[in-house]
């Protein structure tokens, strides 16, 4: 249900791997990231929609065939608490994240915004109320002390602090602070940190002090962490990529194989008889052109393999001849010999 091991957050996809759905999964997989977080939304718009091209759609398809999680992150504003909520509920559907990620920040500790908040989460439980919610926030509840800690965590499944040490060279201390505060509020939830691999105002983390942030995850018993964020990190910082890709925690299981050629599926239904598999093949309104006649519909073209099985070829097995591709069309020839091998079909 929650992520595990080692994880990013995507800022701007255009700004990762050139926008190249296929080479980020590749790379997220390389590095041996169990899950990815990409932002999805900001305040009641959509994100990462470029000239009315949907950026997160082929990534998030990407990513899956690599079994690779996705979670999406919102940044919120609490003026519009429903609409943003409205907004969030939208996303998870059309895009079928595994999880849902509220960044809420200096917006939500001006007075009165814990009504904003109550609302904001009411109208997000009352639509998912089983779904994977985290809260992405201050690494310091004692000092933020006028964020609304319990409308959010009341509701949320996991807390993932921003612990990025600006100005700092203590991560491992930061990280330890933090879980110790967290710890201590009313509504605890599972923690799954984010640290620093940007830069800001002339700062940026070392190498060291990221592979140290990582290293306390371990040591306090964290189930993983993320970083902030690929858009930099692979562009400005080679070298910290590369430690944390090497740093031995994260998505150890191979990837799942890829499916089966849809003609391979087919061949191999034809010869266990499997009628359903085969009808499953073709669309509902698909049409099934023989040399005697053309059939529309799963229903017909269930009774002709039906017919095919009990009747024309009994005892045939059947065999590919050839495949070839045009676009995005596949082309096969085959035949069905009786087990003397000569063809009937």
């Amino acid at each position: 249900m929650y992520p595990t091991g080692k994880g990013f957050l995507i800022w701007r996809i255009n700004q990762c791997e050139k926008g190249n759905p296929i080479a980020i999964a590749d790379t997220a997989q390389a590095a041996g990231l169990s899950h990815l977080c990409i932002k999805v939304s900001d305040g009641s718009d959509r994100y990462n929609v470029v000239n009315g091209v949907d950026l997160c759609i082929p990534l998030v398809d990407e990513l899956r065939k690599r079994g690779i999680k996705v979670w999406g992150w919102h940044y919120v504003y609490a003026y519009s608490p429903l609409a943003e909520a409205d907004q969030a509920i939208q996303r998870v559907n059309e895009l079928q994240l595994d999880g849902y990620i509220i960044d809420a920040e200096g917006e939500y500790k001006r007075p009165g915004k814990d009504v904003a908040a109550r609302q904001f989460m009411s109208r997000l439980r009352s639509n998912l109320p089983d779904y994977p919610i985290a809260i992405c926030s201050y690494r310091y509840p004692r000092i933020h002390r006028d964020f609304p800690w319990q409308e959010f965590l009341s509701q949320c499944n996991l807390n993932m602090p921003q612990v990025y040490w600006v100005k700092s060279h203590n991560p491992g201390e930061q990280l330890k602070t933090c879980v110790e505060q967290f710890q201590s509020l009313q509504h605890r939830r599972p923690i799954f940190p984010v640290g620093a691999a940007y830069s800001e105002h002339g700062w940026k983390p070392s190498i060291g002090e990221v592979v140290k942030f990582m290293e306390t995850a371990v040591d306090v018993g964290l189930e993983g962490f993320d970083f902030y964020s690929w858009d930099w990190c692979r562009n400005k910082a080679p070298d910290m990529w590369r430690a944390i890709a090497e740093f031995p925690w994260g998505n150890t299981n191979p990837p799942p194989p890829p499916p089966a050629d849809l003609r391979d599926q087919y061949i191999s239904a034809l010869n266990t008889r499997d009628v359903e598999t085969l009808v499953n093949l073709y669309r509902d309104d698909a049409f099934h052109i023989t040399s005697a006649r053309t059939i529309r519909g799963k229903d017909a073209i269930r009774a002709w393999y039906n017919l095919l099985f009990t009747e024309i070829a009994p005892n045939a097995r059947f065999q590919m001849l050839n495949k070839t591709d045009s676009g995005q069309s596949l082309h096969f020839s085959w035949n069905a010999g009786t087990p003397s091998e000569n063809p009937v079909i």
